[in-house]
């Protein structure tokens, strides 16, 4: 893994980790929704390569997910 990816992978975790403080108050399935967003927009990065496309993607099947999950 080149140096820039290992480093916008930290970002997104990093970023993803600070998000979370932030659900305190959120009700479950909205907690569902933003890890499930985090972990799809994380993965799609790394199956990617980084691609900002690929990260979209996965924060939006992810969050769909998450969403869903909650029901």
């Amino acid at each position: 893994m080149k140096t820039i990816h290992k480093v916008a992978v930290s970002t997104l975790i990093v970023t993803m980790l600070l998000g979370l403080g932030g659900c305190s108050g959120m009700s479950t399935q909205g907690k569902n929704t933003a890890i499930g967003a985090g972990a799809g927009a994380l993965g799609g990065a790394v199956l990617t390569g980084g691609s900002t496309a690929g990260t979209i993607g996965g924060a939006a099947v992810g969050g769909v997910i998450g969403h869903e999950i909650s029901k």
